[in-house]
């Protein structure tokens, strides 16, 4: 009798243990298929400004994947959609000499845009002080609703942040990604699935 009990028990234990990751696995297919399909959506429409995330730059030069995000940020411009273009990003380390935006800012002006077209912020160096600092921008300038534009995978994430922070944000993801192969992009999902659960916990927040 104790031994068929014992049985039961592994049994039940076994069963509540697949039970549970069925629903984890359930949970995370859920989060990636949101991150995904937030990533696919373009809400571009008219706005007071275009936000430009900042991402990696090499002295002078923005890396690929932040040259992206300039380029579709001026499209946007181009067409209409915002008078300005807000350029985030930092310093990506003490010997550089250019922050992001600057970066950024400079591309901009030898594609044409006039200087007074541009803001730019030079002190953020996550997603999160990208925002902060935008939306002190957006405040000092009287700016309500702004695009904001970052790779389709960060978008989830971008928009989140901005909505905590109280901004009133459409989301408009680059057409082309560097994050090309299955490789790259599988590993900037994994991170951005991780960066959903911290973001959870607001102690945790930095990003």
């Amino acid at each position: 009798m104790a031994r068929g009990m014992t049985r039961r028990a592994r049994v039940g234990l076994g069963g509540w243990l697949w039970r549970l990751c069925t629903l984890l696995a359930a949970w995370l297919l859920c989060v990636t298929a949101w991150i995904v399909w937030v990533g696919e959506r373009d809400q571009a429409a008219k706005a007071d400004a275009i936000i430009v995330l900042g991402a990696a730059a090499y002295d002078a030069k923005p890396s690929p994947v932040f040259e992206e995000r300039i380029r579709h940020g001026l499209d946007l411009y181009r067409q209409g959609y915002a008078p300005l273009l807000i350029f985030t990003g930092g310093y990506g380390g003490t010997g550089a000499r250019f922050s992001e935006s600057q970066v950024a800012r400079r591309y901009a002006l030898k594609q044409g845009v006039p200087d007074d077209a541009i803001l730019i912020e030079t002190a953020s160096r996550t997603t999160r002080q990208n925002l902060v600092e935008a939306r002190l921008l957006m405040d000092q300038h009287r700016l309500r609703r702004v695009i904001i534009v970052s790779d389709p995978l960060h978008m989830a994430r971008a928009l989140r942040l901005a909505r905590e922070l109280g901004i009133d944000a459409l989301a408009s993801s680059t057409p082309s990604t560097r994050f090309r192969s299955f490789h790259t992009s599988w590993k900037f999902l994994a991170q951005e699935i991780y960066f959903f659960h911290r973001d959870m916990f607001p102690s945790a927040n930095g990003s």
